[in-house]
């Protein structure tokens, strides 16, 4: 008898185990096909020269996506369900012609002045085209020094622009845990002045994830896990998507612009 209550509750806790594993939104298969928006949304605010040529030319692209564990893929089923993977399908079906590969280069827990000691070695050494940094999500959860954030973002985008590389920053993540912290808004202002000072592109993430919740009938638990932190897999594959869109209308521009 005793075998049987012992084989039973190992039962038990294996799908407890499995319940929590599966994110939330896996009962809703239309989750992923609410997950669009008006194009501007997802505007990048600034042509992106260096991968619009080499895309022009026809020429390998490698992108890295570096930051902390929503580049990392934490909350993710599995690896290639992180955004940067998903990335890299959406512009495949974008740029059809173009070797495209994004690098996934996200660390967990890192703050943003310990990503930028890795620029070179991460970053820099990949030769990229193009590099998303995912920025300011550890210090605003952990109440950390938002001034020592911007400052090692801006000496990293400085370095990477030194480089002839194009930069994109992507700001926070849309989630319970991150409403709760009185540091999000002045750290979105940050993040959306240095994009401005040192005219690269800015990935409004926030604002992408609150506007599908508050007209595309989304929830927080469509898009974020059990955690109140990271996004799930829909999560990432939808900030993913919209990412492709800017980065496509991105590259429009900047063609346009060379054709008048």
């Amino acid at each position: 008898m005793s075998s049987v209550l012992s084989s039973a509750v190992r039962v038990l806790s294996l799908i407890a185990a499995l319940a929590v594993s599966v994110p939330a939104l896996a009962a809703d298969p239309t989750a992923a096909a609410r997950c669009q928006l008006p194009r501007g949304a997802s505007a990048l605010s600034v042509p992106l020269p260096q991968l619009s040529q080499r895309i022009a030319a026809g020429a390998p692209i490698r992108i890295v996506a570096i930051g902390s564990s929503s580049t990392a893929g934490a909350g993710a089923s599995s690896p290639d369900k992180a955004y940067p993977a998903r990335l890299a399908h959406y512009l495949g079906e974008r740029f059809r012609s173009a070797d495209i590969a994004v690098l996934n280069r996200g660390i967990n827990g890192e703050t943003d002045d310990q990503t930028e000691k890795r620029i070179a070695a991460d970053a820099l050494d990949a030769r990229p085209d193009l590099v998303i940094w995912q920025v300011g999500a550890n210090t605003v959860l952990r109440d950390g020094d938002q001034t020592l954030s911007e400052r090692s973002v801006r000496r990293g985008v400085e370095r990477l622009r030194g480089a002839g590389i194009d930069v994109v920053l992507m700001d926070l993540q849309y989630a319970p845990k991150m409403l709760e912290k009185t540091g999000v808004v002045p750290m979105l202002s940050r993040i959306a002045g240095i994009a401005t000072d040192q005219h690269i592109g800015l990935f409004r993430r926030f604002d992408v994830m609150r506007t599908l919740v508050e007209t595309r009938g989304m929830t927080m638990a469509d898009l974020i896990g059990p955690d109140g932190v990271h996004q799930n897999d829909v999560g990432y594959d939808c900030v993913a998507r919209m990412l492709a869109v800017g980065i496509e209308d991105a590259v429009s521009i900047h063609n346009s612009g060379l054709r008048r």
